[in-house]
């Protein structure tokens, strides 16, 4: 390609970047090609662990076995710094460091809803419908219909969603819309591999006895958290399930969809959460991959007009509880992806992380709203006007986070 060809391709590329002015301000034009994907964390991760205020005090303090260790540049385990206050957990280091450092994520803090419920049902309700919390409730008409309605359905607006069911964000469309299941990942013991190690024990009048005994309190125990888990993730696929999948949900995305949808559950950390290493751990791991995975797949061209929004339905309690675990809260931590990003920084407003500024003495604050976050963010992508903004958000005003 001649040094000529590639300047006007450059020049081509600027032009099709250069803002346009809605209402007397200016936004950038909506690019050809763009593409949103919408990942919903079910559960409601603990977002205080994986972008964590390692430089406040009170968070080792309150997390007295969870909390992540200050950054140490030496320690492979040890978290990655951000800034002064706020670190990414080790096991994203090889996934998101990399978007993070060419300035393709941005964490957005004090992130959620007001929705004060701390129920899973009706906080994950709230952020598919996209409307007003207090108000009537039209389970008709999920703000991700509405965002494919606005945009309309012309020959490069594809939605989709990657559920086993179509997810409420996605009913009340003037169209259908399509939506593949991913696979997800069953519990490690199944029933022929626990006879198995019971029948190595059987003759043994001992220990044959607390083998058993073993597996009956673990299928208890099993059963009463997978049931909890199993409600909260509403048939969401696993962390690993995305991990394996997200290859194939990039190359769709690249070549067929624009607006998608999916869901990943296992977040409801009550028990035995893990810091450094663990359940959670492992599971933020396999999400990194995955989401690492999927910028792969979808290619650098692809990827410069397309965004990724990682949300949860809250936080969860800033104190670690009783069982080395943490309990529902209310604000979290949303990512925000993308090839064309302002990124590489921690968006939005914040406070110091301390005792005084709890929520209700429990949790963080929520100080972006998720449809003011996600409002300016489509309004950049896709230049909507102040009427399509209202029809995606009713009565919610539009944050501009300055990220594309």
């Amino acid at each position: 390609m001649s040094p000529h060809v590639h300047r006007r391709d450059l020049l081509r590329g600027a032009a099709a970047l250069a803002p346009v002015v809605v209402a007397g301000r200016a936004f950038a034009a909506p690019q050809a090609g763009s593409r949103l994907l919408v990942v919903f964390l079910r559960g409601a991760y603990d977002a205080a662990n994986v972008v964590a205020p390692t430089g406040s005090d009170f968070y080792h303090q309150a997390r007295p076995t969870i909390a992540l260790a200050r950054p140490d540049a030496a320690d492979p385990a040890a978290p990655v710094a951000l800034d002064a206050t706020w670190s990414l957990h080790s096991a994203l280091r090889d996934s998101l460091m990399p978007l993070w450092q060419a300035r393709q994520i941005a964490f957005v803090p004090f992130a959620g809803t007001d929705d004060m419920s701390r129920s899973h049902f009706e906080t994950q309700d709230t952020i598919e419908l996209g409307q007003p919390v207090g108000g009537h409730r039209d389970y008709g008409s999920g703000f991700m219909a509405r965002l494919a309605g606005v945009l309309g359905r012309g020959a490069a607006d594809r939605p989709i969603a990657f559920t086993d069911q179509l997810p409420l964000c996605f009913r009340g469309g003037s169209s259908p819309v399509p939506n593949l299941a991913l696979a997800s990942v069953g519990k490690p013991i199944d029933a022929r591999q626990a006879q198995l190690i019971e029948a190595m024990y059987r003759n043994d009048a001992l220990l044959g006895r607390s083998v058993h005994a073993g597996f009956d309190v673990r299928d208890t125990v099993y059963k009463a958290l997978a049931d909890e888990m199993t409600a909260a993730s509403r048939g969401a696929v696993s962390a690993k399930g995305f991990e394996l999948s997200a290859r194939r949900i990039g190359t769709l995305m690249r070549d067929q969809f624009n607006l998608a949808f999916v869901d990943v559950g296992g977040w409801d950390t009550h028990v035995n959460q893990g810091g450094a290493t663990g359940y959670l751990a492992d599971r933020i791991g396999a999400l990194g991959r995955g989401l690492a995975g999927f910028v792969a797949a979808i290619g650098p061209e692809a990827w410069r007009t397309t965004n990724v929004v990682v949300v949860s339905e809250f936080g969860r309690t800033f104190r670690e509880n009783g069982d080395k675990g943490t309990d529902h809260g209310h604000g979290s931590v949303y990512w925000v992806m993308g090839g064309g990003l302002s990124g590489g920084r921690l968006a939005g407003a914040q406070v110091a992380v301390s005792e005084a500024t709890l929520n209700q003495n429990r949790d963080l604050p929520v100080l972006t709203d998720y449809r003011s976050l996600i409002g300016g963010l489509v309004r950049r992508q896709f230049s909507l006007s102040g009427a399509q903004l209202d029809t995606l958000f009713p009565n919610a005003r539009p944050d501009d986070l300055k990220l594309i």
